[in-house]
C-alpha cells in the first residue's frame, strides 16, 4: 500500500471559506453537518485536478474512521427532540453517511464504510484498509481519520492510497 497524497485540515479552520477558496460547486455542502463537511472538503484537496475525477468507477474505496463519529451532531439533533425533531440534523445521525456523501459525489461504487476506533491507530487502520485490497476490484481508497468533537473541535486527516 502506498500513499499518493495527504491533507489535513486544521482543528477551527472555516470550512466555508475553504469550501469557496477552491470553488467548489456541491449545494448540498451547507446542509452537511461538521463530520461529512470535513470528510468531503478533505476529498475535494486530494483530488482537485485529478483529470477523471467524476468518472464512474468500482475500484476506489472510501473508509473513514474516528472515535466519536456523529456524537457532535447527535447532540445538536437531541435538542430538537423536545419540540419537532429535525428531519435535516437527523439524517447526519449516522456515521457512514460521511462515506455515502463521498461515493455519491464522485460516482464511486467501491466499498464505503466508516469505522469507530477507541483512538487513532495507525496499524489497525492500515490493517483494515489493507483487508480492503484484498477483492479482485478495489485498487485505491480514499482514508480518513476525522473525529469532530464540536463544530470547532476536530482532527481530519484524509490519505489517498494505492494497492
Amino acid at each position: 500500500m502506498r500513499i499518493i497524497r495527504s491533507i489535513d485540515i486544521p482543528s477551527g479552520s472555516s470550512l466555508a471559506c475553504l469550501y469557496r477558496e477552491h470553488k467548489i460547486e456541491y449545494p448540498k455542502f451547507f446542509k452537511m453537518d461538521t463530520l461529512c463537511k470535513l470528510g468531503f472538503l478533505a476529498t475535494e484537496l486530494l483530488l482537485e485536478g485529478d483529470s477523471d475525477r467524476f468518472v464512474p468507477r468500482e475500484d476506489r474505496a472510501v473508509l473513514m474512521f474516528s472515535r466519536n463519529g456523529c456524537l457532535a451532531n447527535d447532540i445538536n439533533y437531541e435538542k430538537t427532540m423536545g419540540d419537532y425533531p429535525s428531519p435535516s440534523l437527523f439524517v447526519y445521525t449516522l456515521p457512514n453517511i460521511i462515506t455515502g456523501e463521498i461515493a455519491i459525489r464522485n460516482k464511486y461504487k467501491g466499498e464505503t464504510s466508516a469505522f469507530l476506533l477507541e483512538e487513532y491507530d495507525e496499524e489497525r487502520i492500515r490493517s483494515i484498509v489493507e483487508e480492503a485490497f484484498q477483492d479482485t476490484v478495489t485498487t485505491s481508497a480514499i482514508v480518513g481519520w476525522i473525529d469532530c468533537r464540536s463544530e470547532s473541535d476536530w482532527t481530519c486527516k484524509a490519505f489517498l492510497v494505492e494497492k
